[in-house]
C-alpha cells in the first residue's frame, strides 16, 4: 500500500514567515512533494521560491505548467495562476479567481485530493477570510488527511478558524510542531481509496478555466438573488456545504465570509459616490439662486437657495452615516508577510 507522499499547504497574511518555519524542519531527502499556494496578488514576481531557498535544505521552485511531479521538491504557486496538479502533472489555470484570489487555496486542494486521494496532506496555515475552508473539506472527501495551524499560534486565524469549521479537521497543531507531524504522516501508510464525488472535479476543470455552461453550474449549486462583485452576473449557492459558498456563471466563487466582505466595501464606495453627486447638486442650486438674484428674479432665488439647503442635510446625514462605518475598525489589506 502506497505512503502519503503529497502535500499540500495554503496561507496568506503571516504564510512566508510561517512557511519559512515549516520548510526548514523537512529534509533534503524528504519523501513526499509538496506544493505551496500564498495570496500574492497578481502583479506578484515569484520571488518566493528564492526567499525559501535561502533557508531551507529541501528544494523550492516556482511551479511551470506541464512540469512533471518530482518527489522531495516544493513547489509555489506563481502569480495570477491557480496551481493544480492532475495526472501527476502541474497544471496552471487561468480559471476565474476564487475568494478574490488566484493563485487560491481552495483549487490546489481540490486537485490534490482529486489526483492523489488518501495520499494526500492538506495543511491550512495563518491567513485572513476563509480561502482553503472549504478545499480542505474537499480533499478530505477524497480520502485525504487535513491539518490546519492553531488558531490561538496564527498572526491571522481567520483561516484556520474557517478550516474548523467546514469539516472534521484530523489534526490541529502550533506551528512548531508542524514540521514533526508531517514527517509522521508522510511515514505512514495510506488509507483506502474512495469515489471521487462530481463535483469536486467540476470545480477543478473551472479553475483550470475550461468552458462551463450555466446547465453544469446548476448541477451544484442553486440561484440565488445576488449578484456577483465581479462581473455582475447572478450567483448561485454551492448545495455542498459547510462552508456557505456560492459560485456565478462565469465561475467566480466566494465563501460567504468573503463575499460579505466584499460587498461592504461596494456600499462603502457607493456611498461615497451618492455624497459626492448630492454635494455636486446642492453646488448647483447654489449657483442657479445666485443667477436668479441677479436677474430680480426673487422668488426663484429663494426656491433654489432652499433647495439648496435641503440638499445640504441629506447631504450631512449620509456624511454622518459614512462617518460612523469609518468608526468600526477595517478589514486589514491582506499580506502574506
Amino acid at each position: 500500500m502506497a505512503h502519503r507522499d503529497v502535500i499540500a499547504i495554503g496561507g496568506s497574511m503571516g504564510a512566508i514567515g510561517a512557511l519559512k518555519h515549516l520548510l526548514r524542519e523537512l529534509p533534503s531527502d524528504f519523501a513526499a512533494t509538496v506544493f505551496v499556494v500564498i495570496h500574492v496578488g497578481a502583479r506578484g514576481k515569484d520571488l518566493l521560491a528564492d526567499i525559501f531557498n535561502q533557508h531551507v535544505e529541501i528544494a523550492v521552485k516556482t511551479a511551470v505548467d506541464g512540469e512533471h511531479v518530482e518527489c522531495g521538491c516544493v513547489y509555489v504557486a506563481p502569480a495570477d495562476r491557480h496551481l493544480l496538479v492532475l495526472d501527476n502533472k502541474i497544471r496552471l489555470g487561468r480559471g476565474p479567481r476564487e475568494n478574490l484570489s488566484r493563485p487560491a487555496v481552495d483549487p490546489l486542494f481540490r486537485s490534490i485530493g482529486l489526483s492523489y486521494g488518501p495520499r494526500a496532506v492538506g495543511v491550512v496555515l495563518t491567513g485572513m477570510l476563509n480561502d482553503g475552508a472549504a478545499g480542505l473539506a474537499d480533499l478530505k472527501r477524497c480520502g485525504g488527511i487535513t491539518v490546519v495551524q492553531n488558531p490561538l499560534d496564527a498572526v491571522e486565524p481567520g483561516m484556520p478558524m474557517g478550516a474548523l469549521k467546514a469539516s472534521d479537521v484530523d489534526y490541529r497543531a502550533p506551528l512548531a510542531d508542524l514540521g514533526s507531524l508531517l514527517l509522521k504522516l508522510t511515514g505512514e501508510q495510506a488509507g483506502p481509496a474512495v469515489p471521487i464525488p462530481s463535483d469536486i472535479r467540476l470545480e477543478v476543470d473551472i479553475a483550470l478555466g475550461r468552458p462551463v455552461d450555466p446547465a453544469a453550474i446548476g448541477t451544484i449549486a442553486d440561484t440565488v438573488p445576488l449578484s456577483c462583485p465581479a462581473c455582475g452576473g447572478v450567483l448561485s449557492e454551492i448545495r455542498s456545504r459547510p462552508p456557505l459558498r456560492f459560485r456565478c456563471q462565469v465561475g467566480h466563487a466566494y465563501t460567504s465570509e468573503t463575499l460579505v466582505t466584499e460587498k461592504e466595501g461596494a456600499v462603502d464606495e457607493a456611498m461615497r459616490v451618492a455624497l459626492r453627486i448630492i454635494e455636486e447638486r446642492v453646488t448647483l442650486c447654489e449657483k442657479m439662486a445666485d443667477d436668479a438674484w441677479r436677474s430680480g428674479l426673487d422668488a426663484a432665488a429663494r426656491a433654489n437657495k432652499q433647495r439648496a439647503e435641503e440638499i445640504r442635510g441629506h447631504a450631512e446625514t449620509l456624511r454622518g452615516a459614512i462617518l460612523a462605518k469609518t468608526d468600526v475598525p477595517a478589514n486589514k489589506v491582506d499580506d502574506a508577510e
